[in-house]
């Protein structure tokens, strides 16, 4: 990572400050945890996320003995330069206790949380799995056998299918035929190792650009 002036992050008297990994593809908070000025400078230095144990007093990498790494993409600090937020690529899980994030559990009784951005990217994720999964026991690996004719032609389908539900008017319909088309989608994503962080940077790109501005660019860069 790029090196930093961390002399602006206020420590407390102990020499802390709280450090929150958030997953970098989704958005998911998945833990919470100290970093004293030691881990803050191994943690750009190497790239991956080191934290300071206050009951153990002593510095630890996070995955040493999990082998469950953070790779480091950002790292902000608050407006009052006392928390660390660092986005992570997290290699297998989080928490100790095996689960993904370790904010598992819920205090309050509210409603059902919607689905986000993090169903996608774990539905991308067993996908791209199924590269190595047997064509006999896996509709995806299936695909990846019969190679890239046979998935441009279910996005062939899936396509017209979701135009004929469109046209339809049947919202119930719509529904289910985009999820279908994103679904072999991501397959073809998948079979042309292009990631999903890939096309979400293009979108971030295009954002606060009109249309018009932005096809004219790609015509000009064809040029």
């Amino acid at each position: 990572m790029i090196p930093a002036d961390i002399n602006i992050i206020k420590f407390d008297e102990k020499g802390l400050v709280p450090a929150i990994a958030q997953d970098y593809a989704t958005g998911d908070i998945l833990m919470m945890a100290y970093m004293n000025r030691k881990a803050l400078e191994k943690t750009l230095t190497t790239g991956k996320a080191h934290y300071f144990s206050r009951s153990r007093d002593k510095l630890w990498l996070k995955g040493e003995t999990s082998g469950n790494f953070q790779e480091v993409k950002v790292i902000y600090y608050d407006c009052d330069k006392d928390a660390i937020l660092l986005k992570v690529n997290q290699i297998g899980v989080a928490c100790h206790t095996g689960e993904r994030s370790c904010f598992f559990r819920r205090l309050d009784k509210g409603e059902q949380e919607r689905a986000g951005l993090k169903e996608l990217a774990e539905l991308f994720k067993t996908i791209e799995q199924r590269k190595k999964a047997s064509p006999e026991k896996s509709y995806v690996a299936s695909l990846y056998a019969k190679g890239l004719k046979e998935i441009l032609e279910k996005i062939r389908e899936e396509s017209a299918e979701l135009i004929e539900a469109a046209k339809g008017g049947k919202k119930k319909e719509i529904i289910h035929e985009v999820a279908d088309l994103w679904f072999h989608t991501l397959v073809l994503l998948g079979q042309k190792d292009i990631s999903l962080q890939e096309i979400l940077n293009e979108l971030k790109r295009r954002s606060g650009a009109s249309g018009i501005e932005e096809k004219a660019s790609r015509k000009q860069g064809t040029h």
